[in-house]
């Protein structure tokens, strides 16, 4: 073909860009879709989302939590606060160690009233994702699979290296 890219691999690259930007759609369109939950619920969107933490992760401490978001044990604090006052999760004691809480979600709550929020994005996730092929379907699992660890490594990163210099960052905050 001469000089220059392949007719594929400039398709190929046109593809990535348009999915880079897909992925930034798909990013905004969760978090607005987050947003109305929980405005729906009365708390703030990280609130929500560390209720969720704790349904698909089960019990832990408070600095584990913190840690698993990249939130302040501060920040943490007043998000558990919050949970608890809105019925969604409990400080308890931990059996082994009396001077350890656990912050358990209040899994029954949580699905009486938080599940119905969820019925109608997955009945259309669900006929959205019947168009395509059980292969198609694991290729799509197996990208969103990665996609997720990736988001959570670059929000680690970022968390971990230095603000440039003149710059200044808020940190993690619990306040929508």
């Amino acid at each position: 073909m001469g000089w220059g890219m392949s007719r594929d691999s400039r398709r190929r690259d046109q593809l990535l860009a348009t999915l880079n930007d897909d992925f930034r759609q798909l990013s905004a369109a969760t978090i607005m879709f987050h947003q109305a939950v929980a405005d729906r619920l009365g708390i703030n969107v990280t609130d929500h989302k560390c209720a969720d933490v704790l349904l698909r992760n089960g019990p832990m401490t408070a600095g584990e939590l913190a840690a698993y978001t990249g939130l302040t044990t501060g920040a943490i604090t007043g998000v558990i606060d919050r949970l608890e006052a809105a019925g969604f999760a409990r400080r308890v004691r931990d059996p082994h160690d009396r001077r350890r809480v656990i912050v358990e979600p209040l899994q029954k709550r949580i699905e009486r009233v938080i599940g119905p929020l969820f019925e109608s994005i997955a009945r259309a996730s669900t006929e959205l994702c019947s168009r395509y092929s059980t292969e198609e379907l694991a290729v799509f699992h197996d990208i969103l699979t990665r996609a997720c660890q990736l988001g959570m490594d670059e929000a680690r990163k970022l968390r971990e290296r230095p603000a440039a210099r003149g710059k200044t960052t808020g940190g993690p905050s619990a306040s929508s």
